[in-house]
């Protein structure tokens, strides 16, 4: 990966690059494409939001802008100021990752611990975003004492209390039931419009994309490549109500038109794995 120089970024300017970004896997003898050309500009301040059927190298590409994964070909570029003691990225995954011997408080610091900042700073840092993710009153509480949708809550907070130049999101209500991802997907639009990260998320759902993006990248079956770019922002401006939005006729036919798209694809990747689709 490259850092792209100065990101005196203003919010619209390009804030990530990917450019001709290729992936090969070999397991054994055989080889295979996971993502074949991918370009994409990702403005500063924006949500982007990625579907397309399993196996399209959604997450691949994820993991590649986290540094997580190396491209075979292309490359990776984030505009940020060279000076910055920022993080690139922090990443929150759909398994629950917090350390159970630590309470709420130290989970949502950790990233500002690992930078070197003292007891004192940053847990007044992180206190606001505990506030904003719902979990004031539970600074002292063990992970074990939470529930699934509130130890999501302190991987978000850790995570926007990090204060990262970009945030990668791979499917982190994926396990929790519809309540509860309701009522996540509303916490973290209020998180995100105060501090206006930008983000990439994973998801297989077309509903929680319109919900929460501003654009939907939509990926073919393996190899993965850009099928299409949605706006979303046009549609329905932010700041932005959940159940406003799905009350919206505009609502059911931008999910029509994605899985009109998507279906094709869906199909075509379970023909290729030998599969079956309704």
């Amino acid at each position: 990966m490259t850092a792209a120089g100065d990101s005196s970024a203003a919010p619209g300017s390009a804030k990530l690059r990917l450019r001709d970004v290729r992936r090969r896997f070999t397991v054994g003898k055989r080889s295979f494409d996971a993502l074949e050309g991918v370009s994409l500009d990702i403005a500063a301040g924006e949500f982007l939001a990625m579907v397309g059927p399993s196996g399209c190298g959604k997450t691949t590409l994820l993991r590649i802008v986290a540094g997580l994964e190396t491209p075979t070909g292309g490359t990776v570029e984030v505009a940020r100021d060279p000076a910055s003691t920022r993080p690139e990225n922090s990443m929150v995954f759909q398994q629950e990752s917090i350390f159970p011997w630590m309470n709420v408080r130290d989970n949502a610091a950790f990233g500002l611990k690992a930078r070197g900042m003292g007891k004192h700073e940053r847990y007044a840092n992180v206190q606001p975003i505990l506030e904003l993710a719902g979990l004031k009153g539970f600074e002292a509480a063990l992970p074990h004492q939470l529930s699934g949708g509130m130890k999501q809550r302190v991987a978000l907070a850790r995570a926007f209390a990090n204060d990262p130049e970009i945030l990668l999101m791979d499917e982190p209500f994926a396990a929790l039931d519809e309540q509860n991802k309701l009522i996540l997907q509303s916490e973290l639009l209020r998180i995100w419009e105060a501090s206006r990260k930008t983000v990439l998320y994973v998801t297989h759902s077309i509903d929680e994309a319109i919900l929460l993006s501003d654009r939907i990248l939509v990926m073919s079956a393996r190899p993965g490549r850009v099928k299409d770019l949605i706006d979303v922002a046009s549609l329905f401006p932010r700041p932005r109500d959940i159940s406003t939005v799905k009350s919206s006729p505009r609502y059911g036919e931008l999910f029509a038109r994605i899985w009109g798209e998507l279906r094709n694809e869906v199909l075509a990747s379970a023909r290729e794995s030998g599969g079956k689709a309704a």
